[in-house]
């Protein structure tokens, strides 16, 4: 199985504009001392919303890998796919991030939950394991997350039927869920995984607190850190005593923005040797906006269009993120408003620095899932990326580098 390095980023890059904006920062990093792979997501939701499709994602990916000379390790990421999507993914991916939101809670056969149930209690009781497992914990997984590890492996195993052996990368998605997931829980899940023969290189759990979109962290940030330090020992004894790949770690989700987090992040990750894969893809397109609105003339006219039409359609835009996004309505500036705003009014709205006292929380969530109103807008909105090109792609690398690669892997 292809191998991830230490460190990946999810970058994400909606509409296929700033691959050679995303690298820059990645050369920043290198300046520095630093390395990480660059991992372009989009989802099946994604595309469908914007139109676009994963061969459009790969070709984007590779003209600005060319355009760079960039000779780091990239991936393409088929983001959030189940058995229902994953097809048209297959000739373009070599990172496939299985979703099993889905499969969550339904039954697993009796005769697999007893075969679990056995498995589990006889390599968890070992005094490797760095967590105490009790039978309350294998339970709740067989009733909750064993029925999803094996709709997992037979995603895993219908994308291994089409893609060369050692030529891809499979991520565990179980982050949709109601509650947390326990590292005790944890440690039953990647005994199911281990079962299912998934090589997986990442899995991203649902940790505690809120990682809504496009803002910070919300939450008990210590309670988040002692989870993140267990799970990374959980995962650190599966890579050892399962089969699972060696380097597995961690996956944040809706990890753009969480300034919170970062400085905790790299010094576990630094004090254990281990790695992590954050996934930041919706922070570039947020920074696309900024750059247009910092440009002024069309491009501000382009950014406030986008605004106008979220605002009068935000139950539409938000309907698919509906647990990903808390917007009070009452918050939002009107249409009216900022059609007046001139260009650093707008920029201090939606830039979001760390503990920035301008950004406006609930705004800033709407544009998140607005970029169907940007899609819909055509050549308008893609020829203003290009007359403000300076100022859009100055915003991309800067954020990407200083607010997110530096803190997680510099500290």
């Amino acid at each position: 199985m292809l191998q991830l390095s230490r460190f990946s980023i999810g970058t994400g890059d909606r509409f296929g504009r700033e691959g050679e904006a995303q690298i820059g920062a990645f050369k920043d990093m290198r300046a520095k001392g630093g390395e990480a792979d660059i991992v372009w997501n989009k989802s099946n939701r994604e595309h469908v919303l914007i139109g676009s499709t994963p061969a459009d994602q790969e070709k984007a990916a590779s003209e600005s890998i060319k355009k760079t000379g960039w000779d780091g390790r990239w991936f393409v990421d088929a983001d959030h796919i189940t058995m229902k999507t994953v097809d048209w993914f297959l000739p373009y991916c070599n990172f496939f991030t299985i979703d099993v939101a889905e499969s969550i809670g339904q039954n697993a056969s009796l005769e697999s939950r007893s075969c679990f149930l056995d498995r589990a209690a006889f390599l968890l009781e070992d005094s490797s394991v760095p967590v105490r497992v009790e039978h309350a914990d294998l339970e709740s997984v067989a009733d909750k997350f064993l029925a999803a590890v094996e709709e997992a492996g037979k995603t895993y195993r219908h994308i291994a039927e089409h893609k060369p052996e050692g030529s891809f990368v499979v991520e565990l998605s179980m982050d949709e869920t109601d509650k947390p997931q326990t590292a005790a829980q944890i440690a039953a899940i990647l005994v199911a995984v281990d079962a299912e023969k998934i090589p997986i290189s990442t899995l991203a759990p649902r940790f505690p607190g809120k990682f809504l979109k496009g803002v910070d962290y919300i939450g008990d940030a210590t309670e988040f850190f002692h989870a993140f330090e267990d799970e990374a020992k959980v995962l650190l004894w599966a890579s050892e005593y399962l089969n699972l790949p060696k380097g597995l770690k961690l996956s944040v989700h809706s990890g753009s923005d969480k300034f919170k987090l970062y400085k905790g992040i790299h010094d576990i990750t630094a004090r254990l040797e281990v790695g992590v894969h954050l996934k930041t893809a919706g922070t570039t397109w947020l920074e696309e906006i900024v750059g247009l609105a910092e440009a002024g003339g069309k491009g501000l006219s382009v950014a406030k269009s986008v605004y106008e039409q979220a605002y009068l359609r935000i139950e539409e835009l938000t309907a698919p993120y509906a647990n990903v996004v808390e917007i009070d309505a009452q918050m939002l500036p009107s249409p009216k408003m900022v059609a007046g705003w001139d260009s650093d009014t707008f920029v201090a709205a939606l830039r979001h620095e760390p503990n920035s006292s301008t950004m406006q929380p609930s705004m800033r969530q709407l544009m998140h899932v607005g970029f169907k109103i940007a899609a819909e807008m055509g050549r308008e909105y893609l020829d203003a990326l290009e007359e403000c090109r300076e100022s859009v792609s100055r915003n991309v690398r800067y954020n990407l580098y200083a607010r997110h690669l530096a803190p997680i892997i510099f500290g």
